[in-house]
């Protein structure tokens, strides 16, 4: 309906040109729905726009624009208000007209070709694979996820990708702490690591399979694995110091081969432990990307030959430097230390100059909130290779806060004690995570309440929503029952027996969603849909506690089950685009 209100202001617009007003062309009047429908369905603030530089008052051009509208059954009325907004009435008829586009589009409804020919990159998740996902990732994974199929619902070409971080300090950490804990089921004593990871799950459980495989072939004597290492932050020294000497023992004791075996068994264990996890969370990705697979084929260091051949590098102090000041961030950053390790940041501009290289018209990064300092650098590195930044969005997630009886849960991969993501699905079901990670603004904090998550009460956003589609399924069950059939022709034909005021509030309620789907798609806010289907399962509720749907006149109740059908289609749908299902009975 939105559409062809503007397609018919489009039209009002050549018609003013073609009598002499000089109005620029490609004009896309955009309407927006009014607020009080004392003011019309929908508003305009075009004449105000396009008046001053015509040397009009806003008023009398909207006069001479709508006077230009051609005529269309479904407008009942357009009207001035103020200094000069248009305001349109549609004619009660045609807001039923949703209704029937609903149940004709059935799964499609919704969907466009707005984005159609325009590909579309969403990379989400990228947890380090040092550990499961916990909660905190979990609300990246279904924000992203969410973002994703909106595009696609909207025609975008959209590729989801998980960028694997299997090639930094981190990975070569975890691969030690799994050495240690190894070396402990072989019988040695020694303080952990304060900067290693502590889990007596998972990190013992892969420590495990390499003893279940080797025996104790990658044992050393205790004495020789700590001889000469510094002191670690609980003795008084400096943890960094004491975990990167202890990676260097483990590499030189264990040598190349039985050091990569062992760093890849924790990498491949833990991979796969997220790819199943995610799976089970109803997400799927196109491509998972090596960090490690960009370092072989020597993209990074292209990516740093790029920027020295431009200019923007530079030594200092036996390492490599980005001149990043020079583009808008507030310092320099290095992309080769002095070792002639490579930095994060380093494989990060050669990612993301690959993503370009691909082809992606729009790129769109899913970071946590803490990564808010990281995006001027990114974008400082691709102007200076050439490219245009602004095709790179980074949209911040902050992690959730997850209370379990009342009391904040730990949720630190380091420390071992933490709630994963396996363990909320559990507990909530992946319905109830998905829907509530998404129900607010993605950079706005989320504490998770796993009582109202579980319950099964209207306080329950989820539940109310999911039980207003089993209702309707309820009703065709009892219409069943009784030995009744539901003629949709002869419903579409005695829609004008809907005279109630809330029946024409669910059709116009109706009639938003596929404006709402690609408003929630562009702007890639999930959460605008689920307050959306609030309402709408709200306005359902409503009708199905104060009147009869199966009642004894024929053309009245074809019509309600038209309706109430086109609600339950919308719903399945909605739910559907969050990655959630809309169940038939509860």
């Amino acid at each position: 309906m939105k559409e062809q209100l503007e397609h018919l202001v489009s039209r009002a617009l050549d018609a003013l040109r073609a009598e002499g007003l000089p109005l620029p062309e490609n004009i896309s009047p955009q309407l927006t729905r009014a607020k009080d429908r004392g003011h019309g369905d929908f508003a305009s603030n075009i004449a105000m726009q396009l008046a001053k530089p015509l040397g009009m008052a806003p008023r009398a051009f909207a006069e001479r624009l709508i006077a230009a509208l051609p005529s269309a059954s479904l407008l009942e009325k357009v009207e001035i208000a103020g200094p000069g907004f248009i305001n349109l009435f549609v004619r009660e008829s045609a807001v039923f007209d949703a209704v029937r586009q609903a149940l004709d589009a059935g799964d499609a409804f919704g969907h466009s070709a707005h984005g159609a020919g325009r590909r579309v990159m969403v990379e989400f998740v990228s947890a380090n694979p040092t550990g499961p996902l916990h909660v905190g990732h979990g609300r990246g994974a279904a924000y992203g996820a969410a973002v994703a199929d909106l595009l696609a619902a909207v025609g975008y070409d959209v590729h989801r990708e998980y960028y694997v971080n299997d090639a930094g300090r981190q990975m070569h950490i975890l691969a030690t702490s799994i050495w240690l804990r190894y070396l402990e089921l072989c019988g040695a004593r020694f303080a952990f690591p304060a900067n290693g990871y502590k889990s007596t799950g998972y990190v013992y459980d892969i420590a495990r399979k390499l003893r279940a495989e080797h025996g104790d072939a990658y044992a050393a004597p205790i004495e020789q694995v700590f001889d000469g290492i510094p002191p670690d932050a609980p003795q008084g020294g400096d943890m960094d110091a004491h975990i990167d000497a202890l990676i260097a023992r483990a590499q030189a004791l264990l040598g190349d081969v039985r050091y990569r075996y062992m760093f890849d068994l924790g990498l491949n264990d833990i991979i796969d432990d997220i790819r199943d996890d995610l799976e089970g969370f109803g997400i799927r990705f196109e491509r998972w990307y090596s960090e490690r697979g960009l370092i072989e084929r020597g993209a990074v260091n292209r990516a740093i030959e790029q920027l020295r051949e431009r200019g923007h590098v530079y030594e200092q102090d036996g390492a490599l430097w980005f001149r990043s000041t020079a583009f808008g961030d507030e310092k320099d950053r290095v992309v080769q230390r002095a070792n002639g390790q490579i930095t994060y940041f380093a494989s990060d501009i050669a990612y993301h100059l690959e993503k370009y290289e691909r082809g992606f018209e729009r790129m769109i990064d899913v970071w946590g909130a803490d990564h808010h300092g990281y995006v001027p650098r990114v974008k400082a590195a691709l102007t200076a290779l050439g490219y245009d930044a602004a095709r790179l969005d980074v949209l911040l997630v902050q992690f959730a806060i997850l209370y379990r009886g009342g009391e904040r849960a730990q949720m630190s991969t380091r420390s071992g004690d933490f709630v994963t993501l396996r363990d909320l699905r559990a507990e909530v079901g992946s319905d109830a995570a998905r829907f509530f990670y998404v129900m607010r603004k993605s950079e706005q904090h989320l504490d998770f309440d796993l009582d109202l998550a579980k319950s099964q009460s209207n306080e329950n956003p989820l539940y109310y929503i999911q039980y207003a589609h089993a209702r309707v399924f309820s009703v065709l069950r009892q219409l069943e029952a009784k030995g009744l059939n539901h003629d949709v022709a002869a419903g579409e034909a005695a829609m004008g027996r809907l005279e109630l005021d809330m029946e024409a509030g669910i059709a116009r309620q109706i009639g938003q969603f596929p404006e709402l789907v690609q408003r929630a798609a562009l702007a890639c806010e999930p959460h605008q849909l689920v307050h959306y289907l609030r309402e709408l399962a709200s306005q359902f509720h409503s009708y199905y506690n104060a009147h009869q749907f199966l009642v004894d006149d024929a053309e009245l109740r074809h019509a309600r089950l038209n309706l109430i059908r086109a609600v339950r289609q919308v719903i399945h749908n909605g739910l559907r685009l969050l990655g959630v299902n809309a169940p038939e009975s509860m």
